[in-house]
């Protein structure tokens, strides 16, 4: 197995030569292990008790402490595992692991095979550092939920998936990965499916990444047509080697699959209804799984994007659209679960827009990806205890003075509001405005979109705080505010921490060094202004944003009800931009009016015709049975009438 260091420049030139990875040995023989432990704790939880004979009262007793002891074993080898890696020489640093041949099909072999490198590295202690914590706030969360073993497996299951689809060294193992992330998250989206909107939310989801799926299955394949092989190795060996209309191609299909998994426009619409899913789902789906996803696939395919510059024009595009759509969106809900989602589409807009801008955004986009996992799964679980504490209640509109009743979650939920819209000396402060510092150089139409994207983020951000947690009471009578457990708490703590510290990975430059042997490094553009005063600017704009929020809501009477009387953009915004109108008439009714007409057609022509040919053999059959009737005076008439016309037959030929 080899392994292809990547691009140094957006031209695609200077490829670092292909070096072999290191075996894995030692404490790297336990990479898979990482999977591993999740995956074995899903199958116990799940399957375990009928087909081991135990009493199904006993594993809901203790199957939510062996989901989240095999989520903190899993984070304890990431642990180990990055430190070990730290102290390799970076020419080391990428390790193989080969486990077994999944499948052998003519000259295609696919091997069940780890690549563990410092993309992956990072990503190992997301997924289950932030998962851990998210399975012990579950303890809490879900503790009076009669299903909650089942829940902790699904956990288990999505976690295992997502490490799969990291750790793979080719296309195959990461779409198997990729898949399993889709199943499980249809299982936590749709949970509590006896809520008809659950199950909606669950299928909508499940088809919509369907969509972006088939994408991503056409790429490998185009891929295998055209390099013999799926393997990181290979296909980035082989790259500058092929068309770049071909490499167009493919990365224009992975970022479809990009598009479905991380709900960038315009397949974006499920993600804020997969807010039906209990909260740690949500925390898990968009801080630590599913959503990165797609930031994952395309940085991981550098050496096809870097190779087709039109299909990262349109990563640039579709990203900057949906970051202010994600935006717009956070503006208008006054579901505190809904606006976070919108701010999650925007941030992954974000991410998708730095990597979008070749090797001069790929370590931001990761950077900001590890910082936003924090604050968000911070906010997100945050969420969910001010919704305990609230009788499950997510309208804003039903809130407002809950700083004093709960103050942890008060506190520790400020951290990441700081953090997200970039406060100074917070994570998402060093995180995004590298990201439109970078983009400010790149294409100063695209940065000073991302500069509004930073505006709003203050705005609807501020607006999510001064209505949960300021102003006068407004909670619905039999409501007590009160803080969570420590069991939840405690989760909160540790992601407020990181939330506020996560920045120190831009210290020195060290998150673009470390990842320089997996996306490259390359000269930058220098941006219009000097960075200092680049950052002035957004710093402003983001008050600016705060001030509007202030002004516009903190200054004003907060209504029970929403008012009606409102511009047309915040009617678009309340209804998503239309997005499931534009898809019901852009996709869905053509396609179901495609589907009808086929069925039509099927019906009318070919079963006509079939059925009509059978119809007219019966009809003639009918007609000889007729003339064959079992009477000598009818075939002796036969004959006579036969002979005359043979007759007159010869007469007229003789005339003739």
């Amino acid at each position: 197995m080899t392994y292809a260091l990547l691009p140094l420049s957006a031209a695609g030139e200077g490829i670092i030569p292909v070096v072999d990875p290191s075996a894995a040995d030692g404490l790297f023989s336990l990479l898979w292990l990482v999977i591993g432990l999740p995956l074995i704790g899903a199958l116990v939880l799940l399957l375990g008790g009928p087909l081991a004979g135990l009493h199904r009262g006993a594993l809901d007793k203790w199957g939510h402490w062996l989901g989240t002891i095999t989520a903190a074993g899993s984070f304890a080898i990431s642990l180990t595992l990055f430190l070990a890696l730290l102290g390799r020489d970076e020419s080391q640093r990428q390790i193989g692991q080969e486990l077994w041949t999944w499948f052998e099909v003519g000259s295609l072999q696919v091997g069940m095979d780890l690549l563990y490198d410092p993309l992956s590295a990072l990503f190992l202690l997301l997924i289950t550092g932030v998962g851990t914590l998210i399975h012990v706030y579950s303890i809490g969360y879900m503790e009076h939920d009669e299903r909650r073993r089942r829940f902790f497996g699904y956990l288990n299951l999505f976690i295992a998936a997502m490490l799969l689809l990291v750790l793979a060294d080719n296309f195959l193992v990461l779409f198997f990965g990729w898949e399993g992330v889709g199943l499980a998250s249809y299982l936590l989206i749709g949970f509590w499916q006896h809520k008809p909107s659950a199950a909606a939310a669950a299928k909508k989801a499940f088809v919509m990444n369907r969509v972006g799926d088939i994408g991503l299955a056409l790429a490998i394949g185009l891929m295998f047509a055209t390099f013999g092989s799926t393997d990181f190795a290979v296909v980035s060996e082989l790259a500058s080697g092929a068309s770049e209309d071909t490499l167009t191609v493919i990365g224009l299909l992975l970022l479809l699959g990009a598009c479905g998994k991380s709900a960038q426009v315009p397949l974006q619409a499920w993600l804020l209804d997969a807010m039906e899913g209990p909260t740690p789902v949500s925390a898990l789906i968009h801080a630590a799984t599913m959503v990165t996803a797609g930031v994952y696939l395309v940085v991981r395919s550098n050496f096809i994007f870097e190779l087709a510059p039109v299909a990262q024009t349109a990563i640039v595009i579709v990203a900057t659209v949906t970051l202010l759509w994600g935006a717009v969106l956070g503006c208008a809900k006054d579901d505190v679960k809904k606006v976070l989602a919108g701010s999650t589409m925007s941030q992954i807009g974000y991410m998708m827009l730095a990597a979008g801008l070749g090797v001069a955004g790929y370590a931001f986009a990761i950077m900001h990806l590890l910082t936003h996992g924090f604050f968000k799964a911070n906010m997100f679980l945050g969420a969910g205890s001010v919704m305990h504490g609230m009788n499950d209640d997510v309208d804003m509109r039903n809130y407002g003075g809950l700083q004093k009743m709960m103050p942890v979650t008060f506190v520790t939920f400020a951290m990441g509001y700081l953090a997200i819209i970039g406060f100074p000396g917070f994570s998402g402060f060093w995180s995004k405005d590298k990201i439109i510092e970078t983009a400010l150089a790149e294409n100063w139409v695209v940065g000073i979109l991302a500069l509004v994207g930073a505006g709003v983020t203050g705005f609807y951000m501020t607006r999510l705080m001064l209505m949960t947690f300021f102003g006068e009471k407004r909670w619905n009578d039999g409501v007590h505010p009160h803080e969570s457990p420590r069991v939840m708490t405690v989760p909160l703590i540790v992601l407020a921490a990181l939330s506020v510290l996560s920045g120190v990975l831009l210290l020195g430059n060290w998150i673009v060094d470390f990842l320089t042997p997996v996306v490259g490094v390359a000269a930058h553009h220098e941006p219009p202004l000097p960075a200092l005063a680049i950052t002035a600017i957004i710093t402003l704009t983001v008050a600016l944003g705060v001030a509007a929020a202030w002004f516009l809501v903190g200054k004003r009477e907060i209504p029970k009800t929403a008012p009606t009387e409102v511009s047309f953009i915040t009617t678009a915004a309340r209804n998503d931009l239309y997005g499931d109108q534009i898809n019901e008439t852009l996709v869905i009714s053509p396609g179901r009016h495609l589907v009808s007409g086929l069925t039509t057609a099927d019906r009318v022509l070919v079963d006509g015709t079939v059925e009509g040919g059978a119809a007219a053999a019966t009809g003639l059959s009918a007609l000889s049975r007729r003339i064959q009737n079992g009477y000598v005076r009818s075939y002796a008439l036969s004959i006579v009438g036969g002979v005359l016309l043979v007759v007159l037959a010869l007469l007229a030929v003789n005339l003739a």
